[in-house]
């Protein structure tokens, strides 16, 4: 699963609320609101928020596997062997 709990950490870091980061993005803050809950966001927004926190991809979005995850990852681990 995609968590944007780096973003969230980066945020809290300097100081910024989900209003400021749509401002900052020059979007209207439901894109920012979205985020919260995870769902998918195209990588135009991604690259919104990297440009606008001048940061990389890995500083705001990371993956943590969860059961569906784990389930595909052995699935091609029995495909390889």
């Amino acid at each position: 699963m995609i968590s944007f709990q780096p973003l969230y950490n980066l945020m809290k870091k300097r100081g910024l609320s989900f209003y400021q980061l749509a401002k900052m993005m020059g979007v209207d803050r439901t894109v920012t609101y979205r985020l919260k809950k995870n769902p998918n966001i195209t990588l135009a927004t991604v690259n919104l928020l990297c440009t606008a926190l001048q940061c990389n991809i890995s500083d705001i979005i990371e993956f943590v596997p969860d059961e569906k995850s784990e389930n595909i990852i052995q699935t091609n681990k029995n495909l390889i062997e």
